[in-house]
């Protein structure tokens, strides 16, 4: 009888352990979860059918542990009409509490292009928001993917008053 409770016990001992380390787990990484914001965009090229834009978008750490990320996938929208997609696998270390940019090539679609040029006719300035997953070296108590959302707003005066 004696050691039926002693099983018991130490199972009990086993599973509250198992909770809570898994507990512990999901918790990492998401009290404050990286920022990440467009830092600039360029047109590499325009054909036909599509156009490729090198974007480069700073990741910041705000965590006390380093964050080592793989790859990143995201999509660019302006003003809620989907622009360009793409992924990057350069691999990039992000010590704790500092910055970086990762640089990206996204592509988009001659028509996707046309429809976000027509919802910019007559404004002063454009929403856009960049959402993705940033895909990183997990560990045992490190998430392997972190998703991001981030909304922000340029003006396009300046572009419109630029001399080509």
């Amino acid at each position: 009888m004696q050691r039926f409770f002693r099983q018991k016990a130490v199972m009990s001992v086993c599973m509250g352990m198992f909770i809570l380390m898994f507990s512990a787990c999901a918790m990492i990484g998401q009290n404050d979860p990286p920022r990440v914001t467009l830092s600039s965009v360029k047109i590499q090229d325009i054909n036909l059918f599509e156009a490729v834009l090198h974007i480069e978008m700073r990741v910041v750490n705000p965590q006390n542990v380093s964050y080592d990320i793989k790859g990143i996938d995201c999509v660019l929208d302006l003003d809620h009409i989907k622009l360009a997609s793409g992924v990057s696998n350069t691999p990039t270390r992000i010590p704790s509490l500092k910055s970086s940019v990762i640089p990206l090539t996204v592509y988009s679609s001659v028509e996707d292009i046309a429809k976000c040029i027509k919802s910019l006719k007559g404004k002063n300035a454009v929403n856009y928001n960049i959402k993705g997953k940033l895909y990183l070296d997990g560990g045992f108590f490190k998430p392997s993917m972190i998703a991001f959302n981030t909304d922000g707003q340029v003006s396009l005066k300046e572009f419109m008053d630029y001399k080509f």
